[in-house]
């Protein structure tokens, strides 16, 4: 206020030239806000002459006394000068106005109107909106023309613009004494405000108009909130008109023929649109107005298709049917559960205001709200898909509705802020069943797994190990069972190591059958002429070794999974064998022989004790399931750990499976157990004892 003469800047607003009036105001708009020059400049009369000026100036001039007004509202002064005309003419020129800063002014003022109903004293038990509605009736195109101002260019327009829609709403939904606030939230909808605040968020523009935004966010869950909330009274002429067009819809059997020749009316006409009674009014206990209008909604839009649905329904066995108005009504839960409609304004407010980076903010604004019915309608859709594709019965409807849950939670919840609403529907339509039921079982283990902790690590860890020698033994015995392989690296004492040029030194059509003696401890094999059609017993197979000289096994059988490059390159058709494929994959048993053994090729070496490691046994698996049988069970026999990668996968899978029946064998309120209490010897005046072993207590 310093440097401000205030009684010579209240006597510039009444000058007779326009540009000492603008001057004045001018710089009245940026001093007005300080509460005491605001006093100083009541007291000195200078409100009077600011509401003529807001009555009868134009273009700045009178932009920069309506935002002087405002400032001067938003300080809780000047309401008694705030009267019917002031408010007409400012609405006026909401409509008519082309000026954006004179929008801006015009649009502050009545948001602050609005916002401050309290003190409304100069026309008695009017308020807020209702205080506005005169002059709005008055303008039929006030509440178009404010729509439409949401889309423009101008960021700080749309901005006033959508204050003033979410002013008019919150005082509509607070003061609906006359239950005119839903056919003004109706008029809205249907003026496009849903459209053009969609576009915002989903815009670059969100960071400018963060707050109007999410303040329009935190309304709609007001809605949601005030629909669940209103009981479903067939009373009511609103509800009895939506159960009435509800049921109609669905073109029951008006009557039908008893046996006596009359005409009685259709006995179960709500269980057919899938109600669990024929008094369907307590169902929506839990959903209230809204899971009506949700249900009446998906019907009005897909008449014909919820016919046809209705008749694919009644067509199935009773049991097998999909109650309809029993999943519309879930998925009314659901989506009001996942978006958090009970959550409180001021919870909201802090979270939004508490903001630290880009992803966050991105997940404040949640456009798909704005599109509840078209959720609603795709997820009621996807509760019939996959309640077919499920197979599903009445009994299983808890089951299906936990997957519809899990498919809303995946598809809306993780869908990036700039998604359109168009996209998320095909997401719906097309989840698959099976990935659905695999994301349930990664959200069951890790429920139990917060709740558990360490008890759950180490069910898995003894699941796992069980596993391991499970495999273990389904590996060895392949190995009792016993398999051919082609016997086509037959060298000779020195023929050397095993190149591509020595790949030819072979002897074809040779086969050598390798089997494990019952007790484990040999390993016998023979060579054939030809592969014979059953598999020769254990006296046939004269050679053998013994497993306690054997050091190691060492193959090139790749680790990695079959399907990759690597592992493929490694089974080829070797020359001469084009219809019983061999391959260049090789297992290789490696043993310690005393030092005057006969060496069977020059990569033999001699260890400190005088004996020397040499090749025992060479095999050619003819496939990645027979090598990893045999390289596996080889090193398992020997107590080492498996290395391909279809032992380990087949491994994990069933420690896998394990812990999943374990875990569905759980009753999950046994997660929300509570610790036991210690008791105490609060109350007690005798020596107390307690017999763990004998289970006796006494005093």
């Amino acid at each position: 206020m310093d440097g401000v003469n205030v009684p010579e800047l209240v006597e510039r607003l009444s000058s007779d030239e326009e540009s000492v009036r603008k001057m004045a105001v001018f710089k009245l708009q940026s001093v007005i806000g300080d509460p005491s020059f605001a006093d100083v400049f009541i007291h000195e009369g200078g409100l009077p002459k600011l509401r003529f000026l807001a009555l009868h100036s134009t273009g700045n001039t009178l932009a920069y006394c309506l935002t002087s007004l405002s400032r001067l509202l938003e300080l809780d002064k000047g309401w008694d000068h705030v009267t019917d005309d002031l408010i007409r003419r400012i609405v006026e020129l909401v409509v008519a106005q082309p000026l954006v800063n004179v929008n801006r002014g015009a649009m502050s003022v009545l948001a602050a109107i609005v916002g401050h109903p309290s003190h409304r004293n100069s026309q008695p038990g009017a308020s807020g909106f209702q205080r506005l509605k005169p002059a709005i009736d008055s303008q039929p195109q006030f509440l178009p023309s404010l729509v439409e101002k949401i889309a423009s260019a101008d960021h700080a327009l749309c901005a006033n613009s959508l204050q003033l829609i979410n002013a008019l709403m919150r005082d509509a939904v607070a003061n609906d004494a006359s239950f005119e606030w839903p056919r003004f939230i109706k008029q809205l909808q249907e003026l496009g405000v849903i459209k053009s605040v969609n576009g915002l968020m989903r815009s670059s523009a969100v960071h400018d108009l963060a707050h109007p935004l999410l303040e329009f966010q935190s309304l709609t869950k007001v809605l949601l909130r005030r629909w669940k909330e209103e009981v479903v009274d067939l009373e009511s002429p609103d509800h009895r008109r939506a159960m009435r067009s509800l049921q109609q819809s669905s073109h029951p059997d008006k009557s039908v023929q008893d046996p006596q020749g009359s005409k009685r009316h259709n006995p179960s006409k709500w269980r057919r649109l899938g109600f669990n009674t024929e008094s369907p009014a307590w169902e929506f206990e839990a959903t209230g107005f809204l899971g009506l209008m949700d249900l009446t909604d998906f019907v009005y839009k897909n008449e014909d298709g919820f016919h046809k649905l209705l008749l694919e329904q009644t067509a199935q066995p009773q049991e097998e049917r999909c109650p309809i108005a029993c999943a519309s009504l879930a998925v009314t839960s659901i989506l009001y559960d996942h978006f958090e409609v009970d959550k409180s304004d001021d919870s909201e407010s802090h979270r939004h205001n508490n903001l630290d980076t880009r992803s966050n903010f991105d997940k404040a604004f949640k456009p798909l709200l704005l599109h509840w019915s078209r959720l609603h309608t795709g997820g009621l859709s996807a509760f019939v898909r996959l309640w077919g594709a499920a197979g599903a019965l009445v009994a299983d409807f808890d089951k299906v509705e936990e997957l519809i849950r899990i498919l809303i939670e995946q598809v809306v919840g993780q869908a990036p802020r700039t998604k359109d609403i168009k996209e998320v529907e095909d997401d719906l339509a097309e989840f698959e069943l099976q990935k659905l039921r695999e994301l349930q079982m990664e959200l069951l283990e890790l429920t139990y797994e917060d709740a558990w902790g360490h008890h759950l690590r180490q069910v898995r860890e003894e699941l796992n190990h069980e596993a391991l020698q499970f495999v273990k033994e389904q590996r060895i015995r392949c190995l009792l069972t016993g398999a051919w392989f082609p016997q086509t690296m037959a060298y000779s004492t020195d023929s050397g190591p095993i190149t591509t040029k020595t790949l030819n030194k072979t002897v074809p059509n040779a086969w050598r059958f390798v089997r494990l003696s019952h007790n484990r401890r040999y390993l016998h094999y023979a060579d054939f002429e030809e592969k014979s059609k059953t598999e020769p017993k254990l006296e046939a197979l004269p050679e053998k070794i013994d497993l306690s000289i054997v050091s190691s096994v060492v193959s090139n059988v790749s680790a990695s999974a079959p399907s990759t490059a690597s592992s493929d390159n490694t089974l080829t058709t070797l020359p001469g064998h084009a219809s019983t494929a061999s391959t260049t994959t090789m297992i290789t048993i490696h043993g310690y022989l005393p030092a005057n053994s006969h060496a069977r090729n020059r990569s033999d070496t001699s260890n400190s004790s005088g004996q020397r490691e040499t090749a025992l046994l060479r095999l050619h698996p003819q496939s990645h399931t027979l090598a990893s049988e045999w390289l596996d069970g080889l090193l398992m026999l020997l107590n080492q750990q498996p290395i391909t990668a279809e032992t380990h996968k087949l491994v994990n899978l069933i420690g896998g499976y394990g812990l999943k029946i374990r875990l569905l064998n759980v009753r999950f309120e046994d997660l929300n157990m509570d610790e036991p209490v210690m008791p105490s010897r609060e109350g007690l005046d005798e020596e107390y004892y307690y017999d763990i072993g004998g289970m006796e207590g006494g005093v």
